[in-house]
């Protein structure tokens, strides 16, 4: 059965509307940015950036979800922020792979949770590691094109 003009229009729409919800439990931060949205940024975030520093800090030490923050924005100068909204729901899938650990650290009081790195969480990290070094070695290389070109340095 042939479609009409109208019913073709429907069907790209969906499968466009599809294409950007991004798989099922996939979060949004880890969606492609949408038009408009910064490509440096972006990049980092779908190249596995920000499981890669979480992995790193905690596979140095027991830490938890707003001091991971503080140490990637440090680590960034702030050009990789990163809210509770994308941090706690990140910690809890890198948890439910088993690739960390969480506890209370005062478990009769509930106050922060504290992550540690698992085996299982450290060959994860050094596939991330490997896997993300080419792209971070390209946005260095871009930048320092773009510093030559427009400084002359």
């Amino acid at each position: 059965m042939a479609q009409t003009g109208k019913s073709r229009r429907r069907s790209e729409a969906v499968r466009e509307a599809v294409a950007q919800a991004g798989p099922i439990g996939e979060a949004p931060s880890e969606r492609a940015p949408k038009r408009g949205g910064d490509p440096f940024t972006g990049g980092l975030r779908r190249r596995e950036v920000l499981p890669l520093l979480v992995l790193h800090f905690i596979a140095s030490e027991d830490s938890y979800g707003n001091q991971l923050m503080e140490r990637i924005a440090d680590v960034t100068a702030g050009v990789l922020s990163v809210n509770p909204n994308t941090m706690y729901p990140l910690l809890r899938r890198l948890e439910g792979r088993g690739l960390i650990e969480g506890h209370w650290e005062h478990p009769e009081r509930r106050t922060r949770r504290l992550y540690s790195i698992t085996s299982e969480g450290r060959k994860e990290y050094e596939r991330i590691r490997d896997e993300v070094e080419p792209f971070l070695d390209s946005v260095q290389q871009s930048i320092g094109a773009i510093r030559r070109e427009v400084y002359g340095e």
